[in-house]
């Protein structure tokens, strides 16, 4: 059974009382940003520190799709069905066309190296948001050859529609890490390691974000907010201490599924109500009541 800490009345309508975890087993030294392939029916998910991109089909079991990837973390796809991935160790965002051939989106910001590449999402209209963060820099299972950092500060980049310009669409964070859009993407919300919050930005016609606020904050103790989803209701779901803090879209804490040692989550399957949960060395998959945002 999946174990929970219910905050407020009516967390059941999201995790129903019934709902299992089941555990798969897989070879994965720090599992990390899944994402579910509608198309094919497959999860994907890296693994940072073992420089591979793993694969997990129902009635098929766990291979490897890809190694090495440049120590890749956050991976989705874009409106073509194309693979776009957030190069924690080689400092890209690249993207997978459907032959195969791998395609380096971004890599430098005002002629200067980005840093490690960490979450990535694609709005409707095609531009890329990711998290860059000084967390490869320092870590010897996640680095490329080159740990030298070049910008003093750990924004969140936007990639245009058509690939020709670079923004920093917001820059007041420490680490920042995971990012989610609204379901009307309307609103981007992006959480922050060290701080321990989330904040939310209104997303401008230009793409651009303002008025940013803080959403959520967490506990003092435990692990800090890491991977981040969205359902079709609004409600944000982080990793925080003690497992997947689940809260309304007016930042309200509903309740907690209790989750040890994991990183990152993808709604996945054909009604995209399975949260399909990364860890270290090990992938889950629950049933919960109400949609994810599908990619």
């Amino acid at each position: 059974m999946v174990e929970t800490d219910r905050e407020a009345p009516g967390f059941e309508r999201i995790v129903p009382k019934d709902s299992t975890m089941e555990r798969i087993l897989c070879d994965c030294k720090f599992g990390e940003g899944p994402v579910w392939n509608a198309r094919k029916n497959y999860l994907l998910w890296t693994d940072i520190a073992g420089d591979k991109i793993l694969k997990w089909t129902p009635g098929e079991g766990v291979s490897t799709f890809m190694h090495p990837t440049g120590h890749a973390n956050g991976m989705t796809y874009d409106r073509q069905g194309r693979l776009v991935v957030a190069g924690y160790g080689s400092r890209t965002i690249w993207r997978m066309e459907h032959d195969g051939r791998i395609v380096i989106l971004a890599s430098r910001y005002q002629g200067k190296k980005i840093s490690t590449p960490n979450d990535i999402v694609v709005k409707s209209d095609g531009s890329i948001y990711w998290t860059d963060s000084f967390g490869a820099l320092s870590h010897p299972w996640f680095a490329g050859d080159d740990v030298q950092r070049y910008l003093d500060f750990c924004p969140v980049f936007r990639l245009s529609p058509d690939g020709s310009t670079l923004t920093a669409v917001a820059d007041d964070f420490e680490s920042n890490n995971g990012l989610a859009f609204s379901p009307d993407e309307s609103l981007l919300y992006v959480n922050d390691t060290r701080k321990r919050n989330i904040r939310v930005y209104e997303v401008q016609p230009d793409g651009g974000l303002k008025n940013g606020r803080l959403f959520y904050q967490m506990e003092k103790e435990g692990s800090g907010p890491d991977g981040m989803k969205v359902d079709i209701e609004g409600n944000v779901y982080c990793r925080g201490p003690g497992g997947i803090h689940i809260t309304d879209p007016k930042g309200k804490l509903l309740g907690v599924i209790k989750v040890d040692d994991f990183s990152n989550m993808a709604w996945g399957d054909d009604d995209w109500k399975t949260l399909y949960v990364t860890g270290h060395s090990v992938l889950y998959r629950m049933r919960l009541n109400i949609p994810g945002v599908s990619v």
